[in-house]
C-alpha cells in the first residue's frame, strides 16, 4: 500500500501540471485510505506537499510578473494568519468525540473528513463548470469594486479560505481564484498566478502550526514532495500535447466520485 502511496502522489502532481489545479485536493484521501494516516496528520502532511507543489506552479507566474502583489497582500496576511492559527491552536484542540447519536460516534477524524468531502464537492463542481467562465461586466461588480466596504470584504474571505485551508489541508484554490477576479478585479492570468503564490505561503505557513504539536516524518514528506514534483514535471509536458482544460471537467466527475465516497465511507460504513 506504501508504494500504491508513492505512485498516486506521482499521479496527484501530474493532475496538477496536467491541468493547472485541483490535483492535490486528493491528497488528503491518498493519506487516509491508502496510507492509512489520522485525519489530522493528514491534513498537515498534505499542507506541506500542496505549499512545495504550489511554489513549483507558481515559479513560472513570478517570473513572467503575472502576480498581483497588492491583491496577495490584501488577501493573504489574514488568509495565512487564520491558517496557521488553525494548525496550531484549533485543530489540537478538538475533542476525541463530537458528540454520539445512538451508538454511532462523531469523532474529530469524521468531522474533518465530512468538512473535507464537502469543500472537494464544491471544488468537482467548479471543475465541472470551468468551461462556463463568466465575463465579469456587470455593472453591480463595477460598482461593488468602488465602494468602501470591498478591502473589508477581502479580509473577511481570506479569513475564510484560511480557516478552510488550515482546517482540511487543501489550498482552496477554487476559492482564491474567483475573490481576486471578483472583489480584487485581477485580471484571470495574474489570477492564477497570484493565488498559487497565495497558496503556497497559506500551506507552507499553516504546516509550521503543526511543529511541536504532532510527530513529523520528515523522509516520508520528503519523497512524497519529490514525487509530486516529478509528476508535475511530466504533466506540465504531457499538456504540450493535450489540453488539459478539456480534461478539467472530467477529472471534476472524478473529484465528485471521490467527495461522494468519503461522505459515504465516513458517515454510514463502520
Amino acid at each position: 500500500m506504501e508504494y500504491l502511496g508513492y505512485i498516486l502522489f506521482i499521479f496527484i502532481g501530474f493532475t496538477l501540471g496536467l491541468i493547472g489545479g485541483g490535483g492535490s485536493i486528493l491528497g488528503v484521501p491518498v493519506l487516509v485510505y491508502v496510507l492509512h494516516y489520522s485525519a489530522e496528520v493528514s491534513t498537515g502532511y498534505s499542507l506541506f506537499i500542496v505549499g512545495i507543489t504550489a511554489f513549483i506552479g507558481a515559479f513560472t507566474f513570478l517570473k513572467k510578473g503575472d502576480v498581483s502583489i497588492e491583491a496577495m497582500i490584501q488577501f493573504a496576511i489574514p488568509s495565512l494568519i487564520t491558517v496557521y492559527s488553525v494548525r496550531k491552536f484549533l485543530i489540537p484542540k478538538l475533542p476525541d468525540i463530537f458528540f454520539t447519536i445512538g451508538d454511532f460516534d462523531v469523532t474529530r477524524h469524521i468531522v474533518i473528513m465530512v468538512v473535507f468531502a464537502t469543500l472537494m464537492l464544491f471544488s468537482a463542481i467548479s471543475m465541472i463548470r470551468k468551461g462556463k467562465n463568466v465575463v465579469l461586466k456587470d455593472l453591480m461588480w463595477d460598482e461593488f469594486y468602488k465602494m468602501p466596504f470591498r478591502f473589508p470584504a477581502i479580509v473577511i474571505l481570506g479569513i475564510v479560505v484560511g480557516f478552510l485551508s488550515g482546517f482540511v489541508g487543501a489550498g482552496g484554490g477554487f476559492l482564491i481564484i474567483p475573490v481576486l477576479v471578483l472583489f480584487a478585479r485581477v485580471p484571470m492570468k495574474k489570477a492564477i498566478g497570484t493565488s498559487l503564490c497565495i497558496i503556497a505561503i497559506n500551506s507552507l505557513i499553516g504546516f509550521t502550526g503543526n511543529i511541536g504539536s504532532m510527530a513529523i516524518d520528515w523522509k516520508f514528506l520528503s519523497i512524497v514532495s519529490v514525487l509530486s514534483v516529478i509528476g508535475i514535471v511530466l504533466g506540465t509536458y504531457t499538456g504540450s500535447f493535450i489540453s488539459g482544460k478539456k480534461l478539467k471537467p472530467a477529472f471534476g466527475y472524478f473529484t465528485l466520485i471521490i467527495g461522494t465516497f468519503i461522505l459515504v465511507k465516513e458517515l454510514f460504513i463502520k
